[in-house]
């Protein structure tokens, strides 16, 4: 029967479902008492959503709770092993896919590098096949048990734009214009039919890991940065409901300055991503190990800087005055309370140089909002864009109360719903780059 509202007694009782999943999911165990108190919710409505899933194997009874003078209170929980989930991000140097179970405990993962640097490394075709084998690699890993596989997530490099014949990656610095990733995934029929795909820019895949795990939980409104070999953030702010993306990584800092990856001069990307900040050592007379990878380069370089090299030192001061500056930006435009540094390339940067940067870019910021801003490394470690976009089909599973549907997905209005208050449709703040 419709409602007035054109809403159905159908949508109520998957909204309701919903909203008690969420809550067991990041609150429990809890009994049913407390359940109804922090859903909103009639006793009675809870029972029966309650009752509802444990006839479905979502949720388990968990223990009790004494209660003075009372009936102990049961105690009930979000079955971890009842689904699956998989996360993949295409990284600049290699494809990570990783198995999760509910509580998004790893339980499979497969790396594929990817050769050479720049735009001949992102052949789609290579990173397609990549994703291919290493979800065919997790999944014979973990076995046939487990639970039942919701989804893939993945997180890729530049904007994704949402068409109604799938996503389309259009990755500038890559060399991606308009790819239509989810259909190349799907052609050689070597995915499990029906599987849902979910494909996301993967600064926002990071900022959902983080926002709902990592060092976001519990502000309102936050800037989750990712320095890898570009430069990314995610802006989560109630103003920005919707999703509006910009390019912070193509930020101007230096008219008629480097070239950037994308074409253009000056951008930030051009000084802070990995990518250039080696060539930068290499131009100012600095000589990165051979044979080594993006990231083997990197750390010669912070240890030549802690040797004292002057060569290191000033590349790696000037470049923490550029981050500052860029992050001032930031706080200017959003106002966040807090950010959050993470990017293999940023976590390895922030050990050492995190003050640094906060002091810079305190000092261009206005003092208003740099007052009130608190600067972290973010707590997810390198593999927080394969958990972010895990999280894509578990917010899906959400949003249709525990139910897995059929494909297409759900829209991604009602996905990034289910992501709820603790990522409210993040603006993406993209370098454009690939980020890992």
């Amino acid at each position: 029967m419709a409602r007035e509202t054109g809403r159905t007694v159908r949508d109520l009782r998957r909204d309701n479902r919903t909203a008690v999943l969420q809550r067991l999911y990041f609150d429990g165990p809890m009994s049913r008492l407390a359940l109804g108190s922090a859903a909103g919710m009639s006793s009675g409505s809870v029972s029966n959503v309650v009752a509802e899933l444990l006839a479905e194997g979502l949720v388990e009874e968990a223990g009790s709770l004494g209660a003075d003078g009372g009936r102990p209170r049961t105690l009930v929980r979000v079955v971890a092993d009842r689904g699956r989930l998989i996360g993949v991000d295409v990284g600049e140097t290699r494809v990570r896919v990783e198995l999760f179970d509910l509580s998004m405990r790893e339980l499979a993962r497969a790396e594929r590098l990817l050769p050479g640097h720049g735009k001949r490394s992102y052949d789609v075709g290579v990173v397609a096949g990549h994703i291919l084998d290493g979800v065919v690699e997790v999944l014979g890993a973990a076995g046939a048990g487990g639970g039942e596989l919701l989804g893939v997530g993945i997180g890729v490099p530049g904007i994704v734009e949402q068409t109604s014949d799938g996503p389309l990656v259009h990755g500038q610095t890559v060399g991606w214009d308009a790819v239509p990733l989810e259909r190349l995934l799907r052609a050689p029929g070597r995915l499990p039919s029906g599987l849902p795909v979910f494909i996301d820019n993967g600064a926002r895949t990071l900022g959902q890991a983080e926002m709902w795990f990592g060092g976001g939980r519990g502000a309102r409104d936050a800037v989750v940065v990712l320095f890898g070999s570009g430069v990314g953030a995610c802006v989560v702010a109630d103003e920005l409901a919707g999703g509006r993306a910009v390019e912070w990584g193509h930020l101007t800092v230096r008219v008629r300055g480097r070239r950037c990856r994308c074409g253009a001069r000056g951008c930030l990307e051009a000084y802070a991503g990995a990518e250039a900040l080696v060539a930068r050592w290499r131009e100012a007379g600095g000589r990165p190990p051979d044979g080594v990878d993006e990231e083997g380069a990197l750390t010669a370089l912070l240890a030549e800087g802690a040797a004292g090299d002057g060569v290191a030192v000033g590349v790696l001061e000037e470049t923490a005055e550029y981050l500052g500056a860029g992050l001032a930006d930031l706080i200017n435009l959003f106002q966040p309370e807090r950010i959050l540094v993470g990017g293999w390339a940023g976590l390895q940067l922030g050990a050492r140089f995190l003050e640094s940067v906060r002091r810079h870019a305190l000092a261009y910021a206005l003092r208003r909002p740099a007052a009130r801003v608190d600067i972290v490394l973010g707590r997810l470690g390198p593999d927080a864009v394969t958990v972010g976009a895990a999280i894509l089909p578990l917010a899906d599973f959400f949003a249709r109360g525990g139910r897995r549907a059929p494909m297409p997905p759900a829209p991604a209005p009602a996905w990034r719903a289910a992501l709820g208050e603790r990522l409210a449709s993040p603006a993406v703040v993209s370098g454009g780059g690939a980020v890992e």
